[in-house]
């Protein structure tokens, strides 16, 4: 029986559910910029009230997976939740997991020890994996080509500010209020989004061509066991249990197991959720391979250079996140103004040129004097954001354009699920390179970066020779993995410049009555329509 397909580049397919007046979809804007923060926020506002919940729930053998456990939920659950909203649409995928999200923030707040809160915070994971997909696919629905890259600009602000303002938000919280206030604060602004979503967000009803798709229920569960079971041995292992320990063994030999039967059921699926398509084309296979190494290269600013910054250059807790909060400043001001360059050379050479300047910048990481001061490495993050933003989003804006609205969700799911793959990856592999680097330097088996950096933040608790000692140890660390990072950027340029097509086949804009029906109100008589060869 033959598989049903999509239709080709350049055929009509389902409009885009988009309200037409302006004020409706400014409304429905908003609710996708507070949807964004909840996502990125609750990704880093626990992490400064762990010693609060700790002290309250105890587990501090475990406590890990709050983390764990959320990222978990959120890297499984994209590609399922893209093909759902391809398949029933984008407001109930978004409603369905806002009340994930709400309903898990409101159980966090209600748990009784550690254990009831790392399988509350999974509950919200399964809800942030909605709202990161769908909130990224609707974006590209309600704007035209020319236009998405300002939704685009102002969603990479909401996330960067979120990031970055979550731990403090946490610890003020914890501080000054009760750690559970940390997930009850999601509730109103939650509330409100899903408000807007339900009140304003309105589908045209969809022409069926066909007979009812079938949901591919026995993918997802593949896909969601086999990456839950994958990213469990990323995540702990060189850290529970070493790499070669049996249970790190046994989880990569039963991920293995559960990839390969996953492949065979999504092969024999009529509707897979993760089709074969995504990595037949070029360009969708390109993009997600470049923004797989973006989500490794990621990993060395983010997760080591506070640490660095506190223990090398020896600044506060708060003079630290500065440091690493001005790559915030120059990533949206770049994504915004990207759309004027790569209109003029294209999508994949505004990101080879984004790629490789971010590559050299952290190649110049471990030229940085020791110790330095602190607005040398400022400098460099504001030059690596704004490279950044070259880098991601003509990808982002360019692969959602060559598809069309009936296959756009599963596109943009498989983009952000291997940026989060890679960013899982990252954080496993640089962080057992740092901890070798410190091991190698400091002349013992014991090297462990977060062991070092507690010791550094006790003054007086050492002579000052051992203290610089471990200083330049921590350098070293972080300086090699700068090194690593930078070889993430060099292989998406190679990745770039040998897979993705010179010019994107961008799908033409549908124009008439049938556009006047959908979100994007009709292009003005005598309008060109967007470019193909881009």
């Amino acid at each position: 029986m033959p598989r049903p397909r999509g239709p080709r580049p350049g055929e009509p397919g389902p409009e885009p559910p988009v309200p037409a007046p302006d004020a409706r979809r400014g409304a429905v804007v908003a609710a996708l910029m507070l949807s964004m923060a909840l996502a990125a926020l609750d990704g880093t506002i626990v992490s400064t009230a762990v010693p609060q919940i700790v002290g309250d729930l105890g587990g501090f053998s475990y406590f890990s997976w709050l983390f764990a456990g959320y990222l978990l939920a959120v890297t499984v659950t994209l590609p399922v939740y893209g093909k759902l909203s391809d398949t029933l649409g984008r407001k109930p995928v978004l409603i369905i997991g806002s009340v994930l999200f709400l309903l898990g923030s409101l159980l966090c707040a209600l748990a009784w020890d550690m254990t009831s809160l790392i399988a509350f915070r999974v509950v919200q994971g399964l809800g942030g994996g909605a709202l990161q997909g769908t909130v990224q696919t609707l974006a590209a629905d309600l704007y035209p080509l020319k236009e998405r890259p300002k939704i685009q600009a102002r969603l990479s602000t909401v996330w960067a500010l979120s990031a970055v303002a979550g731990p403090g938000l946490g610890g003020v919280l914890a501080t000054y209020a009760d750690w559970r206030w940390i997930f009850l604060i999601n509730l109103p602004v939650g509330a409100v989004a899903l408000w807007l979503i339900v009140r304003h967000l309105h589908e045209p009803a969809r022409e069926r061509t066909g007979p009812r798709p079938r949901i591919d229920w026995a993918g997802a569960l593949g896909i969601f066991c086999c990456g839950a079971v994958l990213l469990t041995a990323l995540v702990q292992g060189g850290v529970a249990w070493g790499w070669l320990s049996p249970p790190s063994l046994a989880l990569l030999g039963t991920g293995a197991v559960l990839a390969a039967a996953t492949v065979l059921i999504e092969r024999r699926a009529a509707d897979p959720v993760l089709p074969g398509w995504v990595w037949r084309r070029r360009t969708i296979a390109a993009v997600n391979l470049a923004l797989g190494c973006l989500g490794l290269l990621m990993v060395a600013p983010t997760v080591f250079l506070p640490t660095y910054a506190q223990s090398v250059l020896g600044l506060a807790p708060v003079a630290a996140g500065f440091v690493l909060s001005v790559m915030t400043l120059s990533w949206p001001v770049a994504a915004a103004l990207s759309q004027h360059v790569y209109r003029r050379i294209g999508f994949r050479d505004t990101a080879l040129v984004g790629s490789g300047a971010a590559t050299l910048v952290l190649l110049a990481f471990p030229l940085l004097p020791y110790p330095g001061s602190g607005w040398q490495p400022a400098l460099l993050m504001l030059a690596l954001g704004a490279a950044l933003g070259l880098f991601q989003l003509p990808l982002i804006v360019g692969v959602q354009s060559t598809v069309g609205w009936e296959e756009r969700g599963t596109t943009t799911a498989s983009v952000l699920f291997c940026r989060q793959i890679g960013q899982t990856l990252g954080a496993a592999l640089f962080g057992a390179v740092a901890n070798a680097v410190l091991t190698a330097r400091l002349g013992n088996t014991s090297g462990d970066l977060d062991a070092v950096a507690r010791a550094l933040d006790e003054p007086g608790a050492m002579d000052p020779a051992t203290a610089d000692t471990l200083r330049r140890a921590v350098a070293s660390a972080v300086e090699t993995v700068h090194l690593g990072a930078a070889c993430a950027g060099a292989a998406a340029f190679v990745l770039l410049l040998a897979l993705a097509p010179r010019r994107f086949p961008v799908r033409e804009e549908h124009t008439g009555p049938r556009r006047r029906t959908g979100l994007i109100p009709a292009r003005p008589s005598g309008q060109p329509a967007a470019s193909p060869a881009r």
